[in-house]
């Protein structure tokens, strides 16, 4: 069965997010062997430039060692796909017989020597929105690809 992993800065705190999340994860148990990877989120009390660096670069330290198979960094400036172009790509993974790793960064996104290793970097929007809300969205997004693949009415 193909491995699936979500490696996310920080931990979810809203437990309606929380609720969705595991959902979803309870769902893809059929498709994938879905995990999710949380890693420590810096804390910080006043923010510039110069730290926000220093901050993308310690998260990523932690991210690192979790990177395995064909990496997918979550980042504005990837790639956007609909949610059927989505499941074709996962598909074709899949079919190679490749693991996945989906990676969220922290409040200030992904440093770049991460990016820099991932095999593709995918954008759901030009928009923001909060990591745990992204989280519930991506793994939705990830079934739904297995929905479509599979021919679920889900997708409808």
């Amino acid at each position: 069965m193909i491995k699936i992993n979500l490696i996310a800065v920080g931990k979810v705190k809203e437990k309606y997010f929380a609720d969705g999340i595991e959902e979803y994860k309870k769902r893809l148990q059929g498709f994938c062997d879905f995990k999710i990877t949380e890693v420590e989120e810096e804390n910080y009390k006043k923010i510039d430039e110069k730290l926000i660096l220093s901050v993308k670069e310690k998260e990523g330290e932690r991210i690192k060692k979790f990177m395995k198979g064909y990496v997918i960094g979550m980042a504005i400036e990837g790639k956007k796909y609909s949610s059927e172009q989505f499941a074709k790509t996962l598909k074709t993974l899949i079919d190679k017989g490749q693991n996945i790793t989906f990676i969220i960064g922290g409040s200030y996104g992904i440093a770049d020597g991460i990016k820099e290793k991932c095999d593709e970097l995918m954008s759901f929007s030009d928009m923001t929105f909060p990591h745990t809300m992204f989280r519930l969205m991506l793994t939705e997004q990830i079934y739904r690809a297995f929905g479509i693949n599979s021919g679920s009415a889900y997708h409808k």
